[in-house]
């Protein structure tokens, strides 16, 4: 029986969010882990679990697209599936900190897999506007996984070993993957492409070389950057910058509904406006409300307080997630034939560039919130400048 809309839209939602599931929930452990390990409180060595998870989940992405066009996309949700199972018990067992790195990178070659193939099942599905549009309900779905991750795991984290926070992942993704057998195969057998090398190369020769798909690509790596450092260094800014260690799972969820009520309002205003003008308006407005953040950050000496940071960072992640969901619509629209490698490209190339340019910005934390201020004004101007090259400077055209 074919899904309804809000069922295949809750389906994909939450199997993509397995990916944020898999760091937001496990923040709030920050504090038990460096106890276990015999870190210092204020060590940022524990961020390098997200930053191992994110290069694994952005190097498994370019092998899981040529899968899902070759053997199809359940099969290669399955595959993602069973690899997250493994990372996540692997990572709650871990003796050590360098034993739980490797785990986390294991973790996130899992977590790679749903995040293909829901970009390649949309792109089976949808065009144009209603593409974005579709994954804009997917994206404000997504993001509800931000508002109760860090709550369920501060809760776990209480009355058990933050192992369990861990475990608590594997037994969710077992459940996703009981679920996941209502879903259709979306790619039709015809269009299932041949698993050779030289295939593989000429479809990545055409998205490289095709400057609106590359050229929003690279801007979505430049704001995943900056959004991959604020979520490593989330925790110990709360605690370390304003000294609210016991809200953070509060204050980090209403950051993150901001975040979903956009992505909603996306939804319903791109119809309106077109993807491309939603794009380049809040692509403008971020790069000023980034610069009026460190503004804010230079005249506070880096230590703001919390009633202008919470304002302030509210519009800066508004305007993030308002971006993602246009940005991968627009690069993947000259790709339907090869959406699942192009899914994977893209894919790749952000997350991997994203998570290295997000743990130099981890490593600029100073005991204030300047230098992620800085990192969100200098690569909203990188993105911004990228888009006007892909574009031909020919920005706010209905197309």
């Amino acid at each position: 029986m074919r899904l309804g809309r809000v069922e295949f839209t809750a389906l994909l939602a939450m199997s993509m969010a397995l990916a944020a599931l898999g760091i937001d929930m496990i923040l709030p452990a920050f504090g038990d882990m460096r106890a276990s390990f015999g870190l210092a409180e204020d060590s940022t060595a524990v961020a390098g679990t997200v930053t191992a998870y994110f290069f694994g989940l952005a190097i498994a992405q370019v092998v899981y697209g040529p899968l899902a066009d070759r053997y199809g996309r359940k099969p290669t949700l399955y595959a993602g599936y069973a690899i997250y199972l493994l990372g996540a018990v692997a990572s709650a067992l871990a003796p050590s900190l360098s034993t739980l790195l490797v785990a986390r990178f294991v973790w996130g070659l899992g977590a790679a897999g749903p995040r293909v193939v829901t970009l390649s099942v949309v792109r089976d599905r949808f065009d144009g506007n209603e593409m974005s549009r579709a994954m804009s309900f997917i994206m404000a779905v997504f993001v509800l996984v931000p508002i109760m991750a860090p709550t369920l795991g501060a809760v776990v984290a209480s009355v058990a070993s933050w192992r369990w926070v861990f475990g608590v992942c594997g037994v969710l993704v077992a459940l996703m993957a009981l679920w996941a057998t209502r879903l259709e195969e979306s790619l039709d057998p015809a269009d299932r492409l041949e698993l050779r090398f030289e295939r593989i190369l000429a479809a990545g020769r055409l998205i490289l070389t095709n400057r609106l798909t590359m050229g929003y690509t690279l801007a979505l790596t430049s704001l995943f950057g900056v959004f991959v450092s604020y979520l490593a260094s989330s925790e110990i800014i709360f605690g370390e910058v304003f000294g609210v260690v016991d809200e953070f799972p509060i204050l980090f969820g209403a950051l993150a509904a901001v975040m979903g009520a956009a992505t909603l309002a996306n939804a319903f205003v791109v119809r309106r406006f077109g993807t491309r003008r939603m794009a380049h308006g809040v692509l403008l407005l971020y790069v000023l409300v980034a610069v009026v953040f460190v503004f804010v950050g230079s005249t506070t000496g880096g230590r703001p307080e919390l009633g202008v940071f919470m304002p302030t960072m509210a519009a800066m992640l508004s305007c993030h997630s308002l971006l993602i969901p246009n940005f991968n619509t627009i690069a993947m629209e000259p790709m339907r034939p090869i959406a699942g490698t192009a899914s994977a490209v893209i894919g790749t190339v952000s997350t991997a560039g994203g998570a290295l340019i997000g743990a130099l910005l981890d490593q600029s934390f100073d005991g204030t919130i300047l230098p992620m201020a800085i990192g969100f004004a200098v690569l909203g101007a990188v993105a911004l400048s990228l888009v006007v090259w892909a574009e031909r400077g020919r920005l706010f055209e209905r197309r």
